[in-house]
This record gives structure tokens, sequence and C-alpha cells, in this order.
């Protein structure tokens, strides 16, 4: 045997004797019984070098890009500039100091009972190359500044690609180690599953500050790549005692979505395709019973999917349909009842959630036989069904969920509450590896780590491959 396939096999082996270390056997999957380091879960101080503004007068600062466009072919570039607006000109071009080309964007600013937010620029840089580094410069004179960021492959059933997934993040110290953790996995784009920067457990003009902070934050992965936005409770920010009743204002204003490019009249659900992904992004907080603006879009999004150009079908959204945390369990019912039915027969890979400070994977399970007067009330087990996976432990300062319900139910397989990210690992039409990765951890060591295998190409290979050995048994075919 080769020695590469050895230490291969040995690596397996090591993250399987890890992940028992750690665990215990519930009624039918695993809770992790690991007893994370106590870690205060406290806001960083707005003078720490992480929430640090840049050198210059009215340089830009809170720079985040975006997918521009439905392929993958185009950023959207936001930034904000403080003092005034500025140029909302981005440089950019495929050679570092060398911009052969411009696009000019917009800019606005807004405000929140006395807080005036600076001037936000969001600029679309499209008719970009796949696969390829374009560096760019936004700002003027010698405020400016350069960054850089790498297109993905063009959309190919076996084009590999690597997801982050982070959710409920907030900018506490646990917050740092989580995105220094993500910064190093080897993620190409994130997939953010909802509440962002916490500001709203501040008052008054706090709250728009702790928006810049955040911003500041982020900046150091969210300026390089793509971060896909979904909105949570955090992002509402309803506060009628000081006049503010209109939902997401903070968030609309600074992020940024792609909703017109997937035929969305609303920026808080949309989709992209992105490797060998088909990405859709629901809004947990928005109307969806049916014949609403976002059961409508969903149900054409649905039938818009082409298998055969994108094998991986993923829905993010902030609230978990399947969850057996004490924390907001079954908060993802409405959702379930409307769209379950739907998850199931279009056979959708996975789906992430946030909202719980935990972490879950479920096995492939549905509840589609439910109903008031059915009698049927527990999830059974569904091979067409998706993977239900909570991330919602990234680190922010309302700490952890720690009491899962017990006995452990049957849908889930692996729980734990620590904080940390996960990953998926695109591999091709047929393999994606999950891997969850505690903060606690080493850089290579996964707590929960799951090989899954496409439904439609895995066992049409398997189907294809056992009539090829049939065709050579007959003297049918040659190999």
């Amino acid at each position: 045997m080769a020695f590469g396939l050895w230490f291969t096999l040995f690596e397996l082996l090591l993250k399987l004797f890890l992940i028992l270390a750690f665990v215990k056997k519930g009624s039918a999957g695993i809770t992790s019984t690991f007893t994370r380091t106590k870690w205060q879960s406290f806001d960083i101080p707005l003078d720490h070098k992480v929430l640090a503004i840049p050198n210059g007068y009215n340089a830009p600062q809170q720079v985040h890009i975006t997918q521009g466009d439905y392929d993958g072919k185009a950023v959207m570039i936001s930034w904000v500039t403080a003092d005034k607006p500025g140029s909302s000109r981005v440089q950019y071009g495929t050679s570092e100091n060398k911009y052969d080309f411009k696009a000019d964007g917009t800019v606005a600013n807004y405000t929140f009972y006395n807080y005036k937010s600076g001037y936000i620029h969001h600029c679309l840089v499209d008719g970009l190359e796949y696969e390829t580094k374009y560096y760019y410069k936004i700002g003027e004179g010698h405020s400016s500044r350069e960054f850089w960021f790498q297109t993905p492959p063009k959309i190919d059933p076996d084009s590999p690609f690597t997801f982050g997934i982070i959710g409920d993040l907030g900018q506490t110290y646990n917050s740092l180690s989580t995105l220094e953790h993500y910064m190093q996995s080897g993620g190409q784009t994130v997939l953010f599953l909802g509440d962002l920067s916490y500001a709203d457990r501040y008052q008054y003009n706090d709250v728009g500050i702790r928006w810049d902070s955040w911003g500041r934050f982020i900046e150091r992965s969210a300026a390089y790549q793509p971060w896909i936005w979904s909105a949570g409770n955090h992002e509402i920010e309803y506060m009628p005692d000081v006049g503010e009743v209109l939902p997401f204002k903070s968030f609309l204003h600074r992020f940024s979505t792609p909703h017109l490019a997937s035929r969305s009249k609303n920026p808080l659900w949309y989709a992209i395709r992105r490797a060998s992904a088909h990405i859709i992004v629901l809004s947990s907080y928005s109307p969806h019973v049916k014949y609403t603006p976002q059961w409508l879009w969903l149900r054409d999004e649905l039938k818009r999917v082409d298998r055969k150009k994108t094998p991986w079908l993923i829905i993010i959204m902030h609230v978990p349909i399947y969850n057996s945390n004490q924390a907001h369990f079954m908060e993802g019912e409405s959702m379930r009842a409307v769209f379950e039915r739907w998850f199931v027969r279009h056979r959708v890979d996975f789906i992430f959630a946030g909202h719980v400070h935990a972490y879950e994977r479920s096995y492939r399970i549905s509840n589609i036989r439910y109903n008031v007067s059915s009698g049927y009330r527990y999830p059974v087990p569904n091979k067409s069904a998706p993977v239900y996976v909570t991330v919602g432990d990234a680190g922010n300062q309302e700490g952890l969920a720690g009491r899962f319900r017990d006995p452990q139910p049957e849908y889930s397989a692996f729980r734990e509450a620590s904080y940390g990210h996960s990953t998926l690992e695109l591999k091709n039409r047929t393999h994606a590896f999950l891997n969850w990765h505690r903060n606690e951890d080493g850089q290579k060591v996964h707590a929960d780590s799951v090989i899954f295998l496409n439904r439609r190409w895995a066992s049409n290979l398997r189907r294809r491959r056992l009539k090829e050995d049939q065709l050579k048994a007959r003297g049918k075919i040659d190999f």
C-alpha cells in the first residue's frame, strides 16, 4: 500500500480517536462531554488594536466584499469613510500596484437615534474572470488602501471549493479566537448565518458605534474574501423607545446582497451559485407562509437549481429547523411546516443555521407526515432529507447555550456547546467533508468530522460501475 494511502488512513483513525475521547452515547447520537475553559464573554474594548481605525484622513474602513452576481464573476465591495463622502471609485487589476480597470459605486449614510453613520460606499465590480487574483484600491491620496481577492472556479460539478460556516459572531475575545481560527482553515468564502455585531445590546448612540467597530473587526477576513450574508434577530433592531421602528435598518444600509441577480425583490432572501454549489439564503424573520413574497420566490428558485451544474444544494438561515437545545427549541417550526416538504422533494444537501449558541448536526430526517390530525409526532429517517447543522457558536457576548434536552432525540447525531466554526469542503460532484472546529483545539483537530456522498452523483456512479462490471464480465466492454 502506498505511503500516502497509509497516511490518509492514519489521519482518519486519529480523528476518530480524538472525537471518541470527548463523547458519550445518547439515546441516538453523541453528546460531547468536553468542558471548555472559562473565557469571559464581554466585548473587546473600543481602543483595542483589532478594532483600530486605519491611519489617514478619511481613510476607508470596515472594508468587506460579497458576491455581486448569480454565478461568481462579480463582487460588491463596501467600505465606510468617516469624515466626508470622498470617492466611491474602485481601481482594480490582476497585478499588484497596477490597476487597469475602474468602477464607480454609490454612497449614502443613515441615522439611528442621534447617531449618524459614516459615508457607506457600495461598488459593483463585474465582468471578472474565474480563478483569478485581483488587486483593488479604494480611497484617495495618501489615505488610500489596497486589498485583493480571488475569484472562484467556474460553475462546474467538479469544481472544488471550501466554505466557512460562521454564525452569531459578535465582537468578544471568543469571537476573535473564532475569526483567527477560521482564517487558518483554508476557507475561501464565508456563509454567515446571521447575528453579526450584537450592537443592539447597546443603547442610544452606542448601537451605531458598535456596528462600526464590528466592521473594522471582520475586515481582516471580509476585505479579502466574500462573506455571504443572512440576517438574524439581532439585526432587527426594533427600538420604539428611541423612535427606531424600521426593521433591519443598520444591516440593510451596511451590507449589500446580490438579490436582484436571483430575481428576488428583497435583499434578505436571495441565491447564488459558486463553484459546484447552489446556495439559497432565507430570512427567518420575514413572512414565509404560503403566497408571501419569500414563499413565491423560493418556489421559483428551487426550480432553477440544475444539479448537473451545481450538484450541492445548500440553504442557510438563522433559526434552526431541528434543534435539541433548550435554547430556542422549536422556534423554527413555522418555517419547517411551510418549507420542509420542498426541502425533501428537492433533496437539499445541507441546511445551516445559527441562533442557538452551540454546535449540533442531525441525521437525514423529516417530519413531513405530521399535521394536527395525523398523529405522526416524531421525525423519521429520510434519505431525501437534508442534514441540519447548527453553527451558532462563534463567540458573542451572550455566551454558550449549554443546556441540551435529555435524552438526546433520535434525529440528533452530534452536539456540543463550545465556541467554534465549521468548514464545508466540496471535493467534487460526489464527496464533501463537513468539519466543526472547536476553538480550543489545535488547527489540525476537528471535534466533528463527517464525509458525505452526494445522493445524485454518488448513487449514479455506483450504478454505472455496477453496469460496467457486468458488461466487462460479459465481454461487452474493454477497460
